[in-house]
């Protein structure tokens, strides 16, 4: 099967991150077993999402990872001009939930195992298909786990988010935190009588904006976001609960962990009369550029990847890598413009690119 139609085939799995992607991995579990390629399912706790793991060639450290997430967002909502899982050709770009982020790049993978068979390996590819990217990178820590437990340690890995094939060497991280806070509700004729929760909910914010500013200020590009806030049943009601949602988007782990000490100095200053929750949602972190341009970043452009490389604009899994001690790039075939958008396509030109990277990725692990 070429790319197109192992696009064809992934495509047509709705792996929404609400659904299960077990049909998605069994069937590439399937296809690998037909090629020769044993690979190992990590499950998550439920049982209905598995990791997988596959290696091509010897048991040695110093090989590649080539990793994508198997799970798409939702298109409810989105005017689509066809079945959103069914890949559909259009004036050489191919139609499809995920087609973009990051089936694509996974059928790509996929193409090359039969190529990749036929070469005597000096050097191990490894194949790492996760879960619950779109909603927090939920899979891949339990997945970089078992490969730190059981394989030798790759010299790099590549992340294949879109980059229109351009090398990203950095992102900022994503952390987002529920912050609940419980007041004592009252009328409101007599408002001393009850605590609220919405007043330090608000203060909270104003000093995080105040401490952001200072970043800034300092030369950090650290983001913060308040993205939603719920509080209060009625105007004459004293508010006994408010609900703050929000994240910051480190440049790297020093700045992760300012933030976090921040956010913890903030807390322990609310009155004691109100009872405050911290929940964390989402923990990305950042990946961050390599000294210099060389080792990794020259391999990936002598394979065909686009230069200049640079700092990209989202969040993905590499800092996960990163943190676990693999040199770690971000470079995929189509645009992270098309990604979660209705329509969404890849070019068959960047599919060929894959295609072409993928067998200098063949050939640097046979030797040659």
């Amino acid at each position: 099967m070429n790319t197109v139609e192992l696009l064809r085939t992934l495509v047509g799995f709705d792996t929404t991150s609400h659904r299960s992607n077990l049909g998605l991995i069994h069937w590439v579990a399937d296809y690998l077993a037909a090629h020769g390629v044993e690979a190992r399912l990590i499950p998550s706790d439920d049982g209905q999402k598995a990791n997988l793991l596959a290696t091509l060639g010897p048991d040695v450290a110093g090989g590649i990872v080539l990793s994508g997430h198997t799970d798409v967002v939702p298109v409810d909502g989105q005017a689509w001009d066809s079945d959103p899982f069914t890949l559909v050709e259009r004036e050489g770009r191919w139609h499809g939930r995920g087609a973009a982020d990051m089936k694509g790049f996974i059928a790509a993978c996929l193409a090359a195992v039969p190529s990749w068979r036929s070469l005597e390996l000096r050097r191990p590819i490894h194949l790492a298909l996760s879960y619950d990217e779109e909603v927090g990178c939920f899979g891949v820590p339990r997945l970089i786990a078992a490969m730190r437990a059981d394989m030798p340690t790759p010299a790099l890995a590549v992340i294949g988010e879109p980059t229109q094939m351009r090398v990203g060497l950095a992102h900022r991280g994503f952390f987002g935190h529920r912050i609940t806070f419980s007041g004592r509700p009252v009328h409101s004729g007599d408002p001393a009588l009850g605590v609220s929760a919405i007043e330090p909910a608000v203060q909270l914010i104003a000093q995080l904006a105040r401490f952001g500013r200072t970043l800034r200020a300092q030369g950090n590009r650290t983001t913060f976001n308040v993205g939603c806030i719920h509080g209060g049943t009625a105007i004459n009601i004293v508010p006994g609960c408010c609900e703050v949602t929000w994240e910051f988007r480190p440049t790297d782990a020093a700045s992760t962990a300012q933030v976090t000490q921040e956010l913890a100095r903030l807390l322990a200053g609310v009155s004691p009369e109100v009872a405050v929750e911290l929940t964390p949602l989402a923990g990305v972190p950042a990946l961050c550029a390599p000294e210099g341009e060389g080792g990794a970043v020259d391999t990936l452009r002598r394979w065909g990847a686009l230069w200049p490389p640079g700092e990209i604009p989202f969040g993905t899994e590499a800092g996960f890598f990163q943190q676990a001690g693999i040199p770690s790039l971000v470079c995929g075939p189509g645009a992270i413009a098309q990604a979660h958008q209705p329509n969404e396509w890849i070019a068959a030109s960047e599919l060929r690119a894959a295609d072409r990277l993928l067998a200098c990725v063949g050939a640097w692990a046979s030797g040659v």
